[in-house]
């Protein structure tokens, strides 16, 4: 394949090598020197730049008839503005959260335990996910990705609600105040709790807690480096290549 690869940060450095690897060529880089260019020739578009950008890429692959992989985060409040371009225009675009084969399963997991908790009241839940501290969005795509799966299969969640981090040292803990005592029981469905970091180089973690009043369930998914992020979107991009609609990575899972 023929790939246009918008945006020329280290994710896209990473897919770039991947592909490659895969024995495809990288038919143009598309970044803040070149916006706008158009993916002429190329097979597919994989575009990971930056939220205020997407879109506009998005457009401009789907007006070309080019089938587009997204992993850029931070625009999914504009998600029924793609469904419609997607729609009206017979286009093809595959979008997640995150690409990586593993955290998919981890959404899977989530999924499952999020629905066996549904008939466990007295387990509340909250979402740590730590980045490095170059990521802008906040929480990430796939932090919010895991609440919206609780948020379905959970009834007494309702969206999200981004929170400060704990104080991480014992200094800061003594000067803290001391927590309130907890409330009781909402009479209507509650956020899911998002508690963000942005530390050193740390690639990505994401950690879902149920906390009961005698133990706690943890499920944590931890990436080592982008290789699995950068491997995922090449898949994608491999099975996009030929189909029409919108899909996400659960369509590409179920089908491997």
């Amino acid at each position: 394949m023929r790939i246009a690869l918008y945006g020329s940060g280290r994710m896209g450095k990473a897919i770039a090598a991947i592909a490659e690897q895969r024995g495809h060529t990288i038919g143009s880089v598309v970044d803040s020197r070149n916006a706008g260019t158009a993916p002429t020739g190329c097979d597919v578009a994989i575009e990971f730049s930056r939220p205020e950008h997407a879109l506009a890429n998005m457009r401009l692959c789907v007006a070309h008839g080019v089938p587009v992989v997204v992993g850029t985060t931070g625009w999914y409040d504009q998600m029924n503005d793609v469904k419609a371009l997607v729609s009206a225009s017979k286009g093809s675009l595959l979008w997640a959260s995150n690409f990586s084969i593993g955290v998919n399963l981890f959404f899977r997991v989530n999924r499952m335990l999020a629905g066996l908790m549904d008939k466990q009241p007295d387990y509340q839940v909250h979402i740590d996910e730590i980045h490095h501290i170059h990521k802008l969005d906040a929480p990430s795509g796939t932090a919010i990705t895991l609440a919206r799966d609780i948020d379905l299969k959970a009834q007494r969640y309702t969206g999200f609600a981004l929170q400060e981090p704990m104080p991480s040292t014992k200094s800061e803990a003594a000067s803290a105040p001391a927590p309130a005592p907890a409330p009781d029981p909402a009479p209507g469905p509650t956020p899911v709790p998002i508690i963000s970091e942005r530390i050193g180089e740390v690639t990505g973690k994401h950690s879902v807690t149920w906390t009961g009043a005698n133990d706690r369930i943890v499920i944590t998914h931890e990436a080592f480096d982008r290789t699995g992020f950068a491997t995922g979107a090449v898949v994608a991009a491999e099975w996009l290549k030929g189909r029409k609609g919108l899909f996400t990575m659960d369509d590409v899972l179920d089908s491997l």
